[in-house]
């Protein structure tokens, strides 16, 4: 894989703000994409192409601007915005994934994109992963990338989020490289699950947004053999995902905005996954827990609170 970003104008602040990720041969892809009712123009055209095409050799990523509310002419600046990096790199469009962060109903400045997207194609470089995630950034304090090695391969994970953060996908954006060879409907299930114990078991602020992606790549530049479910192999490469994209949920909670602590909510006994993980988001929300952590108050009496009105099955007079 190789990596450019430079600042186009696109932030007030002049800072880095688009990005291209590409790999050296189309990959396998899958992706998890935000809940939200209103899709940003991008997330619609990148879904798409993912779902009939399940490859992708290019990403370009622009923050400061959404996209989002846009109407017809935010997906046909989208779809050109795409068109721009075929063009500079010589890809198929439909092999071309785009992604926008920021500001909500603003159209894209295009003669931005016109201007720099060929530039930013000629500053591909490989080791640049770290230049990506400082692109992306918004409000985050700080970039956020996070690295595993597997048998004769790596996975490699940047991300963006700090504010409006909450479980089934949230202000927050991923991108995942890895030089593995994943059998495509196990890198679909294994990116979902992976998300699900990640992405989607983190908040801040009980809000989700309109451009929220998580995409991952497997291009088998390694030459390793496929990895398929139902192995040992399958098994290493699903924990490993999982650790990178742990470790960069963990980095978006920690930099949530206005957060000074970073919480891990540990359930025990309960009935099943789904009533351990609604007992775990109620306390998690609750303001008057949230306060405790802020205040150093270890209130144990808000933590059972929470649990009681979760819904969850609750036995108040067993203890441990």
């Amino acid at each position: 894989y190789s990596y450019a970003s430079l600042a186009a104008g696109i932030k007030a602040s002049g800072k880095p703000d688009l990005a291209l990720i590409v790999s050296e041969t189309p990959a396998r892809a899958a992706g998890v994409f935000t809940s939200n009712k209103v899709v940003a123009a991008p997330v619609t055209l990148t879904s798409g192409r993912l779902k009939r095409k399940g490859a992708c050799q290019a990403i370009l990523v622009n923050s400061g601007n959404a996209n989002a509310c846009t109407g017809e002419q935010g997906l046909r600046d989208a779809l050109r915005t795409g068109e721009l990096v075929a063009n500079a790199l010589g890809l198929a469009e439909d092999l071309v994934a785009v992604s926008s962060t920021g500001v909500i109903g603003a159209p894209l400045p295009m003669e931005k994109f016109e201007r720099h997207v060929p530039q930013l194609a000629g500053c591909l470089q490989a080791g640049q992963a770290a230049a990506v995630a400082e692109a992306i950034m918004t409000t985050d304090a700080f970039a956020k990338t996070a690295f595993a090695a597997g048998d004769g391969y790596t996975v490699l994970g940047v991300a963006k989020g700090a504010g409006m953060i909450h479980p089934n996908m949230a202000t927050m954006l991923a991108f995942v490289c890895t030089d593995a060879q994943v059998e495509a409907g196990f890198l679909d299930r294994t990116l979902r699950q992976a998300v699900e114990r990640s992405f989607n078991s983190i908040t801040v602020d009980g809000d989700t947004s309109t451009n929220d992606l998580v995409l991952a790549l497997a291009n088998g530049a390694s030459g390793a053999p496929e990895i398929c479910a139902g192995t040992a192999a399958g098994e290493a490469f699903a924990r490993q995902l999982e650790e990178v994209l742990i470790a960069l949920a963990k980095m978006i909670v920690r930099d949530g905005e206005g957060a000074t602590k970073l919480v891990e909510i540990r359930v025990r006994g309960a009935v099943d996954d789904g009533e351990a993980r609604q007992a775990a988001r109620s306390i998690a929300t609750s303001s008057l827990v949230k306060t405790a952590f802020f205040g150093e108050d270890a209130n144990w009496g808000r933590i059972i609170a929470a649990v009681g009105y979760s819904g969850a099955q609750v036995d108040p007079d067993r203890g441990e």
